[in-house]
C-alpha cells in the first residue's frame, strides 16, 4: 500500500482546466491506494464559499467525494492560495483540513505541509499572508457584494503571488534544510513539502525531505510509502 499526493495543481491558473486530474482521481479506485494527500494550492484561487465556486472546483469536489466513497481518505493542506476552506462547506468533502498532516504508511512517519511559510525571511509574504487570512477577510467574503469580494480576492491572490516570487524563483534549499532539520527532530522521517514547484529530496541525520514537483509541470500524482516513490501508473495517474 502507497499514499497518494498531489501538489500544486493550480487548476484553472497554469495547471489549465480541471478534466486530466478528474480523471486521475477517478483511477485511484483502481490502485492500492492507501490514502490522498492534496498538498495545497489545488486551484490558482480557492475560497471557502460557494458563491466562488467555478465549473473546475465543482468537478474536483464531486471527484473527491468519489474517492472517499470509495473508501480511500482525503487529506487537505491549505496553500497560500487557499482562502478559508477549513470550516467551510467544503471541509465535509475531505477526512481532514489543516496546515499540516503527520501520517504514517510504510512503517514510516511523514510529516506534510505546504511550504509557503517555512521562510522567516519574507517578511512581506508573511504580512499578506495575516492580512489576507484572518476573521475580517473572511466576514468580507461573505457578506460584500460578489463583484467586490471577486475583486478582494484576486487582489489578495495577485499581492501574495508578488510577494514571495522573488524568494521561489531559486529553490531556497538551506532554508528548506534548516526547516526540514528542526521538524524531523520531533520524531519524522520524513518531511513533505510542496508550494515550491520543482521536485527536490535529501536525506538529513535524522531523515529526508521531500519537495515534490507541481502537479501543473508534471500532470503527475506522486506515490510515497516507506522508501518507494513514483510507482508505475494504471491509466494516466
Amino acid at each position: 500500500m502507497a499514499f497518494a499526493v498531489v501538489a500544486d495543481a493550480h487548476l484553472g491558473g497554469p495547471g489549465g482546466p480541471a478534466d486530466p486530474l478528474v480523471r486521475q482521481l477517478d483511477d485511484l479506485r483502481f490502485r492500492d491506494c492507501e490514502q490522498l494527500v492534496l498538498l495545497g494550492d489545488l486551484f490558482q484561487v480557492w475560497v471557502g464559499n460557494p458563491r466562488f465556486e467555478t465549473a473546475d472546483i465543482a468537478a474536483v469536489v464531486a471527484a473527491l467525494r468519489r474517492v472517499r466513497e470509495d473508501g480511500i481518505p482525503v487529506h487537505y493542506i491549505e496553500g497560500n492560495r487557499d482562502f478559508f476552506v477549513a470550516g467551510s462547506s467544503y471541509e465535509n468533502v475531505f477526512d481532514t483540513v489543516g496546515d499540516e498532516l503527520a501520517i504514517t504508511s510504510g512503517g514510516k512517519r511523514y510529516l506534510a505541509i505546504h511550504g509557503d511559510g517555512i521562510n522567516e525571511k519574507d517578511h512581506l509574504y508573511r504580512f499578506w499572508r495575516r492580512v489576507s487570512k484572518n476573521r475580517l477577510s473572511r466576514m468580507a467574503m461573505n457578506r460584500l457584494p460578489l463583484w467586490l469580494a471577486r475583486r478582494l480576492v484576486f487582489g489578495f491572490e495577485r499581492e501574495l503571488g508578488k510577494t514571495n516570487f522573488k524568494h521561489k524563483k531559486n529553490l531556497p534549499q538551506e532554508v528548506i534544510l534548516d526547516f526540514a532539520r528542526s521538524r524531523l527532530a520531533e520524531g519524522f522521517d520524513a518531511l513533505i513539502l510542496g508550494h515550491f514547484h520543482e521536485p527536490f529530496r535529501r536525506s538529513l541525520d535524522r531523515g529526508e525531505v521531500i519537495v515534490l514537483d507541481a502537479w501543473f509541470r508534471s500532470q503527475r500524482v506522486e506515490w510515497l510509502a516507506g522508501g518507494a516513490e513514483e510507482r508505475p501508473s494504471h491509466g494516466s495517474a
